[in-house]
């Protein structure tokens, strides 16, 4: 790969057609048209997420004389430029110049662009810039992209998987799963974690459809001219979600949706009765992990481990070790009542503390309380095996 430093590139050169387009993943122009700030294998900005701090410090530096850092652009052609490092910084500068947003003057009071002094303006607009004019193979343009980290924001894995597989389908992908502007943002955030900005939404969308073999699938799709598959496969899991579990609840964000999907999706739910059991679950005190609630009722009440169900303290553990003890030696049999009634060498044996578990007597999902009444103490062999039974 071959660099060329310009240094005669000014922030006026630079906004010289600059367009931002608020429905991220269309792509932002500068140079007259001739250099895409955002091609396709370009992260969202990001730099307003913050509350706009990020922003506003590049051109307090561009105001204080301070350099932003070298920036990098792909020479596609004679009249085509890509940036490939400096999106963000000069994304910043083009949104200042053009009013999208205020900076601090030294009295607090906000200012715009178009309103500051003319000194302040020519010195925001003559500023040069450090510019490497980079020109290689994709491949070679793809592998540098991936080693840069731009202001200290690393890229996501799903930004590089953006830059490796650009093309129509990433394009596309990014219109609808990378676009803050899109309605059904505040549907999906109930249940996927992240911004859409830094590809949240679509990389959950890519894990689900692939069941999780998301760079295979971006690889096989890179130049498909549609995403209908990845949107209804999306949208099936989000409508059967918010189908079986009407009430939205804050532990439901993050959970793994697509594998739940796949496993029970054929399964039939009462809504209504699913909304009991959920409300009953995340109200009980002995639930300790309110997540697992979800999959517990998906699965049919079975599986406690999922609710990591509060154990007996120790001093209640103590006391029916000592009395389970106690009466084992007197009847010569093992302290596990389990053991006690079996047929082999451990029919008598007593056990250590330490090697027992305590267990409700009654199943705690079928109604058995977490009190010393329903507390006993098996050999943790036997407690594991017991399960739900």
């Amino acid at each position: 790969m071959k660099t060329i430093l310009k240094t005669e590139i000014t922030v006026k050169n630079i906004c010289e057609g600059f367009v931002y387009n608020e429905l991220e993943g269309k792509g932002l122009f500068g140079l007259s048209g001739k250099l895409t700030i955002q091609p396709e294998y370009q992260r969202n900005y990001i730099y307003a997420s913050d509350g706009g701090k990020k922003e506003m410090a590049v051109i307090e530096s561009v105001l204080k004389g301070y350099p932003i850092g070298l920036i990098y652009f792909n020479k596609v052609n004679e009249d085509k430029l890509e940036v490939l490092d400096g999106q963000q910084r000069i994304t910043s500068v083009g949104r200042f110049v053009t009013d999208k947003f205020a900076i601090k003057d030294e009295n607090g009071m906000e200012q715009y662009f178009g309103g500051m002094a003319k000194d302040k303006k020519d010195k925001i607009l003559e500023t040069k810039l450090l510019i490497y004019e980079c020109a290689g193979t994709e491949s070679q343009i793809k592998e540098w992209f991936k080693t840069i980290n731009i202001a200290g924001v690393p890229l996501v894995p799903q930004e590089l998987l953006n830059a490796i597989y650009s093309g129509p389908f990433v394009t596309l992908g990014k219109e609808e799963f990378s676009n803050s502007q899109n309605a059904n943002i505040q549907k999906w955030s109930a249940y996927i974690k992240g911004s859409a900005n830094r590809q949240a939404f679509f990389e959950r969308a890519l894990d689900w459809v692939s069941k999780g073999n998301i760079d295979d699938y971006m690889s096989s799709h890179r130049f498909d001219k549609n995403i209908n598959e990845l949107k209804k496969y999306f949208n099936s899991v989000i409508d059967w979600v918010s189908i079986v579990f009407t009430d939205v609840e804050s532990e439901m964000c993050g959970l793994e949706w697509g594998r739940l999907y796949e496993t029970y999706h054929k399964n039939a739910y009462d809504p209504v009765e699913i909304s009991a059991q959920v409300r009953k679950l995340l109200g009980d005190y002995v639930v300790k992990d309110r997540r697992g609630v979800f999959e517990f009722i998906l699965d049919d009440s079975v599986n406690t481990k999922l609710l990591n169900v509060r154990v007996f303290d120790d001093p209640t553990k103590k006391v029916i070790y000592a009395k389970q003890t106690k009466t084992a030696q007197t009847k010569g049999k093992s302290n596990c009542p389990l053991c006690s009634i079996g047929h082999d060498a451990n029919k008598s044996k007593i056990w250590g503390f330490s090697e027992m578990d305590a267990d409700h007597v009654a199943a705690w999902s079928k109604g058995g309380k977490s009190d010393i009444k329903n507390c006993q103490m098996l050999c943790k062999t036997h407690n594991r095996a017991k399960g739900n039974r």
